[in-house]
């Protein structure tokens, strides 16, 4: 069990909260005491405890807060903010929070944004309103000029606005479990930078608005590889894509130096195994693309990525995953679509960490509901396309899922009509057929 400190308060202190839990991964979360209260009262209260000064990091995950006391507002170093699986119906506003670098808003029920709960999050990085009710997008969302992510996953939302291209910094865009009317499902399939290409050439004007894009600078090495520096420098991105290439020259690699890579995107290539210096780059590397290539294999060193949370390898030429992948243990994300998997991947089952698995346009016959109940953070499950002859009843007990796609499958039960309710239907249904 955790034990409560006092933290002696020191210049230049990384001071959590006003007391802290000695934790394993040195994270710091709000006292129990306190979010007990929280969970009777649906408020929470930080009047008195002198939290603004030297904040960074404020977890208030699972709670029952409608709102947010204007303390929180005020915390001008808080840099981490986590309000997960709470009951808030707006997005808050930080007018302090000049160092706010990432939010956390997942699986609360925002109906709507506006530039009043944008205009201040000048810094942000990490964007998640995963699992809201947002039915729109508003072009305010260009404010945020140091936007990296932006997870818009299970919501409402129709459209989106064409000025979301110009985001300078934009690597990461999820959109699954969107009723999207305006982009097709293929173009979803092929990822983000797809999608914000397609989203500038619909801007009326385009020439207009060109300084809003980044303007693309490359070294030429003695190999002719080009590697984009800008991408390095600025947005901690290696992005060696669309090469048509085999292999991965070393001289991409050598052109990181002594900067931090944070994304790592090698798509749309021809390689036929993962280039083993990517293990250089694991001090900090989250995120990595290796979709349309031609890999039959995971190699170690992409399994001694332990900072991972998000993966796309699809369209290769998987058929297993490693059981080296237990290690990746902050992994969030994982698209393996369009690959040769006849089972579900067990490996899987196993990484609890998992919040969205990709796996349509394979030919995976079944699916472990046992072992998907375990995994209680799973939000999106996508199987559509495969060879599922029989949907277990059992999957009606995996509660966590908002979003389970299994059209394309030849089973018969749930029939189309109950599929086209939704995934809470599809649940209940398989719930009610469970023997007793």
């Amino acid at each position: 069990m955790s034990r409560l400190k006092r933290p002696v308060a020191a210049p230049g202190r990384d001071l959590r909260v006003g007391f802290r839990h000695e934790r394993g991964d040195g994270s710091a979360v709000v006292p129990q005491g306190l979010l007990k209260a929280a969970r009777k009262s649906g408020q929470l209260n930080l009047s008195g405890r002198e939290l603004s000064e030297g904040l960074k990091h404020l977890d208030c995950t699972s709670n029952c807060l409608k709102t947010i006391p204007s303390e929180l507002a005020s915390m001008e170093s808080l840099e981490l903010l986590y309000l997960r699986r709470n009951k808030l119906r707006f997005l808050p506003e930080f007018p302090s929070c000049l160092l706010l670098k990432e939010l956390h808003v997942g699986e609360n029920q925002i109906e709507m944004l506006g530039a009043e709960h944008l205009k201040h999050l000048k810094s942000i990085h990490v964007l998640d309103l995963r699992d809201n009710k947002l039915k729109s997008i508003p072009d305010e969302m260009t404010l945020l000029q140091a936007l990296e992510r932006l997870d818009l996953s299970n919501n409402d939302i129709s459209s989106l606005p064409h000025t979301l291209g110009n985001l300078p910094r934009l690597q990461f865009l999820a959109l699954e479990g969107n009723p999207l009317r305006t982009i097709r499902r293929e173009l979803l399939n092929k990822g983000t930078q797809e999608v914000l290409k397609y989203l500038r050439s619909k801007i009326q004007g385009d020439t207009g608005n060109q300084n809003d894009i980044p303007i693309e600078t490359a070294m030429t090495l003695p190999s002719q590889a080009r590697v984009n520096m800008h991408s390095i420098a600025t947005l901690k991105l290696l992005d060696y894509s669309e090469k048509q290439t085999a292999m991965i020259p070393d001289e991409v690699f050598d052109a990181v130096g002594s900067n931090i890579i944070t994304s790592i995107n090698f798509s749309k290539n021809h390689l036929n195994e993962i280039p083993k210096r990517i293990v250089e780059l694991k001090a900090a590397v989250c995120d990595v693309n290796l979709s349309f290539n031609k890999l039959s294999c995971i190699s170690a060193e992409l399994c001694m990525l332990q900072k991972l949370t998000h993966l796309d390898i699809r369209n290769n030429l998987l058929a297993s995953l490693p059981e080296e992948m237990e290690a990746l243990m902050k992994l969030q994300t994982i698209n393996l679509s369009f690959n040769r998997f006849k089972t579900f991947p067990s490996i899987l089952y196993r990484l609890r960490t998992l919040e969205t698995i990709l796996l349509s346009n394979n030919q995976v016959g079944s699916v472990d509901p046992l072992q998907l109940k375990q995994m209680d953070k799973l939000a999106t499950l996508d199987l559509q396309n495969n060879d599922l002859l029989h949907i277990p009843p059992e999957l009606g007990n995996c509660v966590s899922l908002r979003t389970l796609l299994l059209e394309g499958n030849p089973f018969r039960i749930p029939r189309a009509a109950i599929l086209a309710k939704g995934t809470d239907a599809v649940l209940e249904y398989l719930r009610d057929r469970i023997p007793t």
